[in-house]
C-alpha cells in the first residue's frame, strides 16, 4: 500500500475546540478506515504544522476521500504528500 504524510494544521473552530482534539484523532481511524484508508500514526507537533499523521492508502484517491472526509467536519486543513520507501524510490529511478 502506498504511504502518504498529511500535514495538519487546526482551523479557527478547531483550536477553538483544541480540548477534543484527541478524542477527534481517536475517531478519524474510523473516518479515514471507511474511505478505504488507515491512519498508522498522528503526531501532535511545533511549528508550521499542528499534527502530523501517516496514513496507508491503496491509491491517491483512497486517501484523498478519507483527508476530505476528515477535512470537512471544519476542525483542521490538510496537506498531503505521497511518500516513498526506498524500494519504491529505487524502482522510480531505476529507468533514469
Amino acid at each position: 500500500m502506498a504511504k502518504y504524510i498529511v500535514l495538519v494544521n487546526f482551523t479557527d473552530q478547531g483550536i477553538r475546540t483544541v480540548t477534543e482534539s484527541v478524542k477527534r484523532a481517536k475517531a478519524s481511524v474510523s473516518t479515514f478506515d471507511k474511505h478505504g484508508a488507515k491512519k498508522i500514526a498522528q503526531y501532535w507537533t511545533l511549528g508550521a504544522h499542528d499534527i502530523v499523521i501517516v496514513l496507508e492508502a491503496p491509491n491517491d484517491e483512497a486517501a484523498m476521500r478519507g483527508c476530505l472526509a476528515v477535512g470537512k467536519l471544519g476542525n483542521v486543513r490538510t496537506t498531503t504528500m505521497r511518500a516513498f520507501t526506498a524500494d519504491e524510490m529505487e524502482a522510480v529511478t531505476s529507468g533514469l
